[in-house]
């Protein structure tokens, strides 16, 4: 009887997959199983795999990559697990965290639990806490998608920083459509229509930002998807969450656009085309009064990119984070 699944995705990732098995050997237990899917690496990553015996892995290859999305979706299909969790392959876990996320599932008996994360840069290290003050209680997803204006847990997308019921079961696919911001929809459509959660003051998950190849630093096409993750939002969002939507798309397309510099001219081009598109076709006193609550740093980029936008009331100065 397998106890928790650990789906692990990873493409070309010889640099810090040793590191991610390393630490997935210190949170081994019999029932727990480890899934590595490898979407297409061309790298050592299939021999550093062949070479590994760490208890109870199983190995899905893929010829050519698919991408995040399915290649998640594809570990899932697999999975024999009661639980779920993810972890990225250039990622790592701390000893023993396994087990402590099991135990607060258990312990809570809901649907699925959130939790912190510790962000790596360098040799610096920052816990960044879910958004969530009630802890270690069981709580209704939907009443934690609002306010608008402030970050909720719709904001922290983050399918590794939590452990999931399998019997969730399409809420908990992602979009196989998208490369890249296929955590969006899925957050949202999790807090959506899932019965319980519990947010845990748990922060065992390390992970690597700024890694070269990472798809938050990647400037190819893939970067457009950010449009068809919010796109799949906004067309299953009810009506009192759309303020929320809104803001959320209007937050992280500032920072997009702030970061466009990593773009060629031709995708920044297109990438503004496209967010200026989408920002029209959205209720425009939402959007007025989302980009009036953002920094003033952040407004001007908005503005920058639609000029007609109406000006609104200044409600919040706080700076706004992808």
């Amino acid at each position: 009887m397998i106890t928790l699944s650990v789906i692990v995705p990873i493409r070309d990732g010889e640099r810090f997959l040793p590191d991610a098995l390393a630490s997935l050997g210190r949170n081994i237990r019999r029932d727990f199983e480890f899934i590595v899917v490898d979407d297409g690496s061309v790298d050592a990553t299939r021999q550093i795999l062949d070479e590994s015996d760490l208890p109870g892995l199983s190995v899905i290859s893929h010829d050519r990559p698919v991408g995040l999305a399915d290649a998640r979706n594809a570990g899932l299909k697999l999975a024999a697990g009661r639980y779920v969790t993810y972890l990225d392959g250039d990622d790592w876990l701390a000893p023993g965290y396994l087990a402590r996320l099991v135990s607060a599932i258990e312990e809570l008996d809901c649907d699925f639990v959130r939790v912190d994360h510790v962000q790596v840069e360098g040799r610096k290290r920052v816990v960044h806490r879910a958004p969530v003050s009630r802890r270690g209680e069981r709580l209704i997803p939907r009443e934690h998608i609002l306010p608008a204006d402030v970050k909720t847990m719709v904001d922290y997308p983050y399918a590794w920083a939590g452990i999931y019921r399998r019997s969730l079961g399409e809420l908990l696919r992602f979009p196989g459509s998208l490369h890249t911001a296929e955590d969006r929809p899925w957050i949202w459509r999790l807090h959506r229509e899932a019965g319980s959660f519990a947010a845990v003051s748990l922060a065992g998950l390390f992970y690597r930002r700024q890694v070269a190849g990472s798809l938050t630093q990647v400037g190819d096409e893939r970067q457009l998807h950010f449009f068809d993750a919010f796109e799949l939002v906004f067309k299953e969002v009810e009506e009192e969450f759309m303020a929320k939507a809104v803001r959320n798309f209007c937050a992280l397309l500032g920072h997009h656009l702030e970061i466009s510099d990593r773009l060629t001219p031709e995708l920044r081009a297109r990438f503004t085309e496209r967010g200026a598109e989408l920002v029209r076709r959205l209720p425009s006193d939402l959007v007025a009064s989302a980009v009036g609550g953002m920094s003033v740093e952040r407004e001007t980029v908005l503005r920058r990119l639609v000029p007609e936008l109406a000006p609104s009331p200044r409600v919040r100065r706080d700076r706004e984070e992808p």
